[in-house]
């Protein structure tokens, strides 16, 4: 190419991501690279470098809010051309403006969640595209923000329930499934592309199709129903592990767990219980009592002796009595949960459960929340400790230092949320890798061991 033409070739745009909150707004980022990148935008490695920068927030709780906007005003004061999306971008105020634009009028422009169109337009109109698009910068399953031997999975968006602690559909409207074969064509293009794990996420993984009423789709010319046990024989098919997160403990879940216990997708199930007591759960407007829950783990652990089950909790919510906070530990003592979270309730500005008396003084919430975490802890070392002698299939996250000790996770373990085992290696592992090891030792949630 000539010099005069590099002079007047258009500079190519470089924008740049923050992504806050959970895996699935996760997946909303990696959407947007994945476009942009497709269109010939560069993706900016530091705030410099960038022509503008997307941050992409969460409003879960105010500690969420508060880091997010922490994130805004950093994108702010180091470079100062921001588009703000996700969660927090989709709130409102009681007069229906926006929260943020409100007390940050500086940014560019605010999207809510799940807002590619209109987050790449605010792009198109603040840096103007160089060339036309280039579709084969892009694999074939888009641009991923995690590592590449595992990558989330969305199936649907929003959340039929009215959780009374929660906002989320407020932000992100009611459940949406994802046609069964567009999943699925994600899905396989993972795996080709290299991905061992996928984690399947949604606001409620379990009622995946409700909204369709099931309806049929077609995967390779085959009639396949959008249902979660339909979707889960189907992923497993394919040769990576497959592990589900968010999925209430429905009655349906039983013949799922019955496909964990063939082999076809990962022994793992990740409920979020959220409580125990049946007068909390329903101030909470769960779906379930805490009987029902204790029946549904024993019905899943005689169908999958094997199944690991994880949940998160909230200590200390609106008028929970110190007699029902000891009803939820003694409900943790029986289900003996493998991974267990608990979160000291945070009120959430647009929740119904701020208007519930017995508001909690924070030293409350998070003493209960202590308690709570010790009582687990004894749980998770015991149930650790049994691993002991064990051979458990492994997959690498982090190759082996210098003193061959490389990182790993089992079936039991999801990344970032649940714990690892340390691997001593004689041989090199890569991310990715699988291996065979033997249980040496275990800590209070992590295991060690050795490659067979």
């Amino acid at each position: 190419m000539s010099e005069q033409a590099n002079r007047t070739r258009p500079r190519i745009g470089r924008v740049g991501f923050v992504s806050l909150g959970c895996p699935k707004a996760l997946v909303d980022t990696e959407r947007i690279v994945t476009e942009l990148r497709a269109e010939g935008y560069i993706i900016a490695a530091d705030y410099k470098e960038a022509d503008l920068v997307i941050v992409n927030t969460c409003a879960f709780i105010d500690a969420a809010v508060a880091e997010s906007l922490e994130a805004i005003a950093e994108a702010m004061r180091e470079n100062g051309r921001v588009i703000v999306t996700g969660c927090l971008g989709g709130k409102k105020n009681a007069d229906g403006t926006n929260w943020v634009k409100q007390r940050v009028p500086q940014v560019i422009g605010v999207t809510g969640p799940d807002s590619l169109k209109e987050t790449l337009d605010l792009v198109h109109a603040h840096l103007p595209r160089a060339h036309e698009p280039f579709d084969e910068l892009v694999p074939a399953a888009g641009l991923k923000l995690t590592p590449a031997h595992y990558a989330y999975l969305k199936i649907s968006e929003g959340c039929a329930h009215h959780c009374t602690f929660c906002i989320i559909p407020d932000l992100r409207g009611k459940l949406v499934s994802r046609p069964v074969g567009s999943v699925l064509r994600e899905a396989e293009n993972l795996v080709k592309g290299g991905v061992k794990e996928l984690l399947v996420i949604s606001q409620d993984t379990g009622a995946y199709g409700l909204d369709m009423r099931y309806r049929t789709g077609f995967v390779d010319g085959r009639p396949v129903k959008t249902r979660l046990l339909e979707l889960a024989r189907e992923l497993g098919r394919l040769d990576a592990w497959v592990r589900l997160h968010y999925v209430y403990p429905y009655p349906s879940i039983d013949e799922v767990v019955e496909l964990m216990a063939q082999g076809l997708i990962l022994p793992y199930l990740d409920v979020p219980f959220q409580h125990a007591h049946p007068r909390v759960l329903k101030a909470m407007k769960r779906p379930a009592s805490a009987e029902k829950n204790l029946e549904r783990i024993q019905a899943w652990r005689k169908i999958c002796p094997n199944i690991t089950i994880r949940s998160t909790f909230i200590a200390g919510f609106p008028g929970e009595t110190e007699e029902e906070f000891e009803y939820l530990l003694d409900f943790l003592r029986e289900a003996r949960l493998d991974r267990v979270g608990c979160f000291a309730y945070s009120p959430v500005e647009g929740a119904q459960a701020n208007a519930l008396p017995g508001q909690l003084p924070d030293e409350v919430r998070e003493e209960r929340r202590k308690r709570f975490m010790q009582v687990q802890a004894a749980i998770s070392a015991d149930i650790l400790k049994g691993k002991i002698g064990t051979t458990q299939r492994v997959i690498i996250d982090e190759p082996e230092d210098e003193d061959g000790v490389a990182v790993g996770r089992t079936t039991a373990d999801a990344p970032d949320i649940d714990g690892v085992i340390y691997v001593t290696t004689d041989k090199p592992l890569k991310p990715g890798d699988f291996v065979d090891v033997l249980v040496t030792d275990s800590e209070e949630h992590d295991l060690i061991g050795r490659a067979l």
